[in-house]
């Protein structure tokens, strides 16, 4: 009886009742009145943030509201000109809206501090930030020299580092990289340059050269910072966005499972 005194249940029961209620007291009319309610407005907003990572500016935020209003009365017209029979991506976008009402219900009311808190002590791996370094690094390219490598290493075994006869190439990226993951290092570098790197140990002088998708590199390493968690304030923003998706895949499951459970599937067998 516990799980029945969840919000969530209330939610998801009083969205059963809205469909039942709208089933029986829809009316074939057409309406030309658009209302766009907070709730769809806060959606909007919720699933930019969920994609972009942050909140959209006003002016973001207008432009999906002028998108939702101009879709909503395509849609209006595509029906009264019979435009949504049978076709699949009205289909798809009727469902759609049932997936964005389900999850309406289940974020309409805010979720507490305390309740946050509690979710993000649940899942706090989601929150690690990686070992990072910051480095410094010099590019020998293996199209414009006969031997890059050589080159890369004559500088990193040079007294001082003179580059009389080692001068580097200009490089399309940074000289210098401050607080970068190892992954954020191998989508630009390519994995075997940042798995060589994390190997190494700060140093004033040249180490090296290792190898990238462009060419050797010499490495200059100037810090590493160790894996960490962030406490909750710094992260508060992100694990509200958290919350709110994980309330939402759960009330679309549930509410799912609720209206499976009427249905009979059948599944004819394959003529042979």
């Amino acid at each position: 009886m516990q799980k029945f005194k969840d919000p969530l249940w209330l939610f998801l029961g009083v969205g059963v009742v809205i469909f039942v209620v709208a089933e029986w007291s829809a009316e074939p009319e057409i309406s030309y009145d658009v209302v766009v309610r907070e709730t769809d407005i806060a959606r909007l907003s919720d699933q930019w943030s969920l994609q972009m990572r942050r909140p959209p500016t006003q002016g973001e935020l207008d432009g999906l509201v002028d998108q939702f209003v101009k879709e909503e009365i395509y849609y209006r017209e595509a029906q009264r000109l019979g435009l949504d029979a049978n076709d699949t991506i009205v289909r798809r976008r009727m469902v759609q809206k049932l997936t964005f009402l389900t999850e309406d219900i289940a974020t309409a009311v805010p979720k507490d501090e305390e309740t946050l808190r509690a979710y993000y002590n649940d899942n706090l791996e989601d929150y690690r930030i990686p070992q990072r370094v910051s480095f410094q690094h010099r590019y020998y390219s293996v199209d414009r020299r006969q031997n890059a490598e050589a080159d890369a290493s004559a500088f990193v075994n040079t007294p001082e580092n003179k580059e009389s006869t080692t001068v580097d190439d200009a490089f399309m990226l940074q000289k210098s990289y401050a607080l970068r993951s190892q992954r954020e290092l191998g989508d630009l570098f390519g994995t075997e340059f940042a798995q060589s790197l994390f190997k190494l140990t700060p140093d004033d002088g040249w180490q090296g050269p290792i190898r990238s998708a462009y060419g050797w590199h010499p490495i200059r390493l100037l810090a590493t910072e160790d894996s960490f968690i962030p406490g909750y304030a710094e992260v508060a923003e992100r694990v509200l966005i958290d919350a709110q998706q994980a309330a939402r895949a759960e009330a679309n499951e549930s509410y799912y499972g609720e209206l499976k459970s009427r249905y009979r599937v059948e599944y004819e067998a394959a003529a042979n």
